[in-house]
Parts: structure tokens; C-alpha cells; sequence
């Protein structure tokens, strides 16, 4: 029989449920909003657990667990907004344009029409063709 380790946030998970609880008998409303600390708990064990275990666990529900977990992922997430500022970017030479070796243009009996321009002097012609009068 494998040796089993014992899992070291079992313990954790059994200590923040206890929490809740007592906040739960403590709290002053049925209504009342869980403390952040709580939370922050909550997501924490969520790091080695599955949140819908540590939610059933805690009693909480997994969509408010994962809401939880979103809130405090978020901003670790955004970078900081730099202000803008101008950059100029130098403007490069450009070729004057020239035209194009080949230009076809074909229309199907559906309407379908292609227009192919391409300063390259090879092209496979007959395959270009042969796709676009075949797919009907």
C-alpha cells in the first residue's frame, strides 16, 4: 500500500472554515457581507485546492469564490498606464510603385469574381484558374 503524505492545506482549509463559522454565528444580519480577510483567505487556499472544493468546504458559493479570486488577480494583471507622448518616426524611401507584371481578372457564371495583380513574372497560373472555376 503507497504511503500516503498528508496533505498540508487540509489543515489550513479546516482552520479558515472555522473562521467562517464563527463569523457566521457572530455576524449581527443574515446579509451581512463576508470581511475581506475572509476572502482574501479563501482565495488564497484556492492557490492549492480547486475553488469549487475550498467553496463547498466554506460554504460559499463558487461563483462569488471565483468573483473573489478575478477581483484579486486583476490588478496584478494591469500594467500601468504611462502617459502618452509624440514619437516621430522618420519616414523611409519608398520604391516608386510599378506595374505589375501580371493582371487577370475572371468572373464566374455565379457572380464570382477574382482579380489577381502580381509583379511576380511566375505564377501558377493553370492551378489559379483551375481553384476558381472548380469551386462552384
Amino acid at each position: 500500500m503507497p504511503l500516503q503524505i498528508p496533505d498540508p492545506t487540509v489543515p489550513q482549509l479546516d482552520h479558515v472554515a472555522a473562521q467562517f463559522a464563527h463569523w457566521r454565528q457572530q455576524r449581527t444580519h443574515p446579509s451581512e457581507r463576508i470581511p475581506q480577510a475572509l476572502w482574501d483567505q479563501a482565495v488564497a487556499l484556492t492557490r492549492e485546492l480547486s475553488y469549487s472544493h475550498v467553496a463547498k468546504q466554506l460554504r460559499l458559493s463558487p461563483s462569488d469564490l471565483k468573483q473573489q479570486m478575478l477581483a484579486q488577480h486583476a490588478p496584478a494583471c494591469q500594467a500601468p498606464v504611462s502617459p502618452g507622448r509624440f514619437v516621430e518616426v522618420p519616414q523611409t524611401p519608398v520604391p516608386p510603385l510599378t506595374h505589375p507584371a501580371t493582371e487577370i481578372e475572371m468572373q464566374r457564371a455565379d457572380g464570382a469574381r477574382l482579380r489577381l495583380r502580381s509583379s511576380e513574372a511566375t505564377l501558377p497560373l493553370a492551378a489559379v484558374v483551375r481553384a476558381f472555376l472548380e469551386v462552384a
